[in-house]
């Protein structure tokens, strides 16, 4: 049981996932600052509200209670939803593409050639095939 956590722990793609989540945080950290001195002093000066928390209205309920609807954090989670994803494919994205692209030009493999080219396991279905074809000695 330990030797498959170990495995499970040594397997690339889970390094991976955890590099993304320390760079995820790091990211909120950023949008969360940007969101607080840049997008939320021009809501003020839009809404007359200091943040989009304070965005919405208020309606009384049946025992006439007042009842707020802020529909600011709704924008709010969206902007920096529109905001990570922005960075993270400009950042992470747009450059990695264009590095696999130089990398295969480099190569002498254009997108459509790299993509026709078989799996592992196909090659080795195909070898697998050819050993079986041949005549034994």
């Amino acid at each position: 049981m330990i030797k498959g956590f170990k495995e499970f722990i040594l397997r690339g793609n889970v390094i991976d996932l955890a590099v993304a989540v320390v760079i995820g945080a790091a990211f909120t950290l950023i949008v969360n600052a940007i969101v607080a001195g840049l997008i939320n002093p021009l809501i003020a000066l839009v809404f007359n509200a200091s943040s989009l928390d304070a965005v919405g209205w208020t309606a009384t309920n049946l025992n006439g209670d007042p009842v707020f609807f802020a529909f600011g954090a709704i924008i709010g989670a969206i902007i920096n939803f529109l905001a990570v994803a922005v960075v993270v494919y400009f950042v992470f994205v747009y450059p990695m593409n264009k590095w696999k692209e130089r990398a295969a030009a480099r190569a002498g493999i254009s997108e459509e050639e790299a993509a026709e080219l078989p799996t592992e396991q196909e090659l080795l279905v195909q070898i697998r095939d050819l050993l079986s074809a041949q005549p034994k000695a």
